[in-house]
């Protein structure tokens, strides 16, 4: 997939919205579907599976949330919400949902094409040329080329790309404390902003499933003032 030729479904039942976002993505060369709510989502991905999904939280029937988390139980496709609503907690309860990013209503043209842009190359980087990228912690394997994380019996663990790349960069420095801002700059680079709580979001939806997936684990800690620490010990494997 290039980014350019990339498909966009956009769920929002406001049509005035729809249309521009849908205009504003076709200027830019993606292939673009409307929906205008679950329903309408579901006959589009019967038969086009998306690069990215745009998706309303206020929506008539099921809301984008439980949409969201309908999805992500099945695919791992690139979420990015748009809400009304501003406050911490909604962005939160977006990302918790398996969210990959979010923009706040009413948006600027020029940053939701930027956000869509920017998850459409993270998603579609190829990962680099190297073997022997495969390592064991607790009772998981990550392999980060083929981006896959399992659990040593072979059952995958599912995770978003926030999760994984999250995880990928504590794999990457384990048994050091890891400010927000070197986390932020690692899985987000030049998107980051300096005021973004992603992280703290991605920690807490990590945690759980790690603690799910293995009860008992702890495996991120939290320093304070300080960062994240990946308390695990980190094993290559051949």
């Amino acid at each position: 997939m290039t980014v350019s030729a990339a498909n966009v479904v956009v769920v929002e039942d406001d049509p005035d919205i729809a249309d521009l976002v849908a205009s504003l993505l076709r200027k830019e060369g993606y292939g673009v579907a409307v929906a205008g709510d679950g329903a309408a989502l579901d006959a589009v991905m019967s038969h086009m599976r998306p690069d990215l999904i745009i998706l309303d939280v206020m929506l008539p029937g099921e809301d984008g949330l439980a949409i969201c988390r309908r999805i992500r139980a099945r695919d791992q496709v690139p979420i990015l919400m748009l809400t009304a609503k501003s406050d911490e907690i909604d962005r939160v309860l977006g990302l918790e949902m398996g969210a990959d990013d979010y923009v706040v209503k009413p948006f600027g043209p020029r940053e939701l094409v930027a956000r869509v842009r920017a998850r459409l190359r993270r998603a579609s980087d190829p990962a680099p040329v190297r073997t022997n990228r495969r390592y064991a912690f607790d009772r998981f394997v990550i392999d980060l080329d083929a981006r896959q994380f399992t659990t040593e019996e072979g059952d995958e663990v599912a995770l978003t790309t926030g999760e994984f790349d999250l995880l990928a960069c504590f794999v990457g420095a384990p048994r050091r404390v890891l400010t927000r801002d070197y986390i932020l700059d690692k899985i987000r680079g030049r998107d980051a902003d300096p005021f973004d709580r992603t992280v703290d979001m991605l920690v807490s939806r990590l945690r759980r499933k790690l603690d799910a997936a293995s009860p008992g684990s702890a495996l991120v800690g939290t320093v304070r003032n300080g960062g994240y620490l990946f308390t695990a010990t980190v094993r290559p494997l051949t």
